[in-house]
């Protein structure tokens, strides 16, 4: 009976601990609107290249999707750089340390690899490539989000895995295919984030 206390007591300990560790300057609205981006960029593409199959295509898809990228980025970091500025406590730079150190080989990495992949005409592994990045990324940083966001993880990893090894790379780069990646997987996370906070 002892023992059950004491494990119950340490398992609320360990929760509280990892409640006040959380990082909270991932935004559920940036990462909302970052899909929403994601949903714009593939009306693009849709537009102009749906089915790149010509060095034009395929050059109007890369504009298109690192723009995408771009604007992402800066939504969500232009989100956390305002929290840090409303969060000047010594803990919060820390939380903040943590959670940028986490997804930081990821992002480095997936930017090294996209780069070589380009490099070498590879570009039907690009999507599933930014998945792969994007599931590992996540999942390092699974103490800064909630851990309502791992299905979300799950899906980026099993999207990698069916892009990368199986026949779906005929259709890799497809208008529809980020769209249903990034911007249904963002919306996901925007909302999680919100509901978290909101509890």
């Amino acid at each position: 009976m002892e023992l059950q206390r004491a494990l119950s007591d340490l398992a609320e300990v360990r929760d509280r601990l990892a409640a006040l560790q959380r990082f909270e300057g991932y935004s559920g609205l940036a990462a909302a609107a970052s899909g929403m981006v994601a949903f714009v960029a593939g009306f693009l593409q849709l537009r102009i290249a749906p089915m790149p199959v010509t060095a034009q295509g395929v050059q109007a898809y890369l504009a298109i999707w690192l723009s995408c990228l771009a604007v992402a980025l800066a939504l969500n970091y232009g989100a956390v750089a305002a929290w840090l500025l409303k969060h000047r406590a010594p803990g919060a730079r820390s939380r903040f340390r943590t959670a940028a150190l986490s997804i930081a080989p990821s992002i480095v990495l997936g930017g090294a690899l996209t780069f070589a992949l380009v490099g070498h005409s590879a570009y039907v592994l690009l999507p599933g490539t930014w998945f792969a990045f994007y599931a590992i990324g996540l999942f390092a940083s699974r103490g800064a989000i909630p851990a309502s966001t791992f299905g979300v993880t799950l899906g980026f990893a099993l999207l990698a895995l069916a892009f990368l090894a199986t026949p779906l790379d005929a259709v890799a780069l497809a208008w529809w295919v980020m769209p249903i990646g990034f911007g249904a997987g963002q919306l996901a996370i925007g909302y999680l984030i919100w509901l978290d906070r909101a509890s």
